[in-house]
């Protein structure tokens, strides 16, 4: 009988330490950024972030127009996030700015990331290049990656032409890391 107990007490022990759960507090997911859902009522970010700060616009166009950002800092005054409201008709959050580098993909890429990671680890469906910056679209992803001209050659800083994903050098730094859901 005791050698059954032992058993037991062994499978239950290897059973604990194989079901621990992974910390998800500053994971970027699809559908997610940390404890934030793509299908969250802004509403509900209150009770969501009861233990940071939550700051609105309070700047209104119209009256009756909901906050254009909301930003969220933890209690020390670090700045998280920045969310961008829809305007359903029970809004939820459309775009994120990611501000704290412990936010990471499930890749690991974060704001600290360098674009030859980002390369290592993503296809991409488009590079998008702007006046000041080149925006890197993955494939099949809802997340999007902002890199400055300034981390280009001198060549292609000024140019008018498009930047091709090839052109960026590995070790260009991330400016913006974006999550945008519809």
């Amino acid at each position: 009988m005791k050698k059954k107990q032992l058993i037991f007490g062994f499978l239950g022990l290897l059973f604990s330490f194989g079901c621990e759960e992974k910390d998800t507090t500053f994971l970027i997911t699809e559908n997610s950024i940390g404890p934030l859902l793509s299908t969250t009522p802004i509403d509900d970010l209150e009770t969501i972030y009861a233990q940071d700060s939550i700051v609105k616009d309070t700047l209104r166009l119209n009256i009756g127009t909901k906050n254009k950002k909301i930003k969220i800092f933890e209690k020390g005054g670090k700045h998280l996030l920045t969310l961008s409201p829809n305007l359903d008709s029970v809004p939820t959050v459309e775009n994120i700015r990611i501000f704290d580098p412990r936010y990471k993909t499930e890749k690991g890429i974060g704001l600290n990331s360098r674009f030859g990671e980002i390369q290592q680890n993503y296809n991409f469906k488009k590079v998008v290049t702007t006046l000041n910056s080149i925006v890197v679209f993955p494939k099949a992803s809802n997340f999007y990656f902002t890199i400055d001209r300034k981390e280009l050659p001198s060549n292609l800083q000024y140019t008018n032409k498009d930047i091709e994903a090839v052109q960026i050098p590995n070790d260009a730094k991330l400016k913006y890391l974006m999550l945008g859901w519809e």
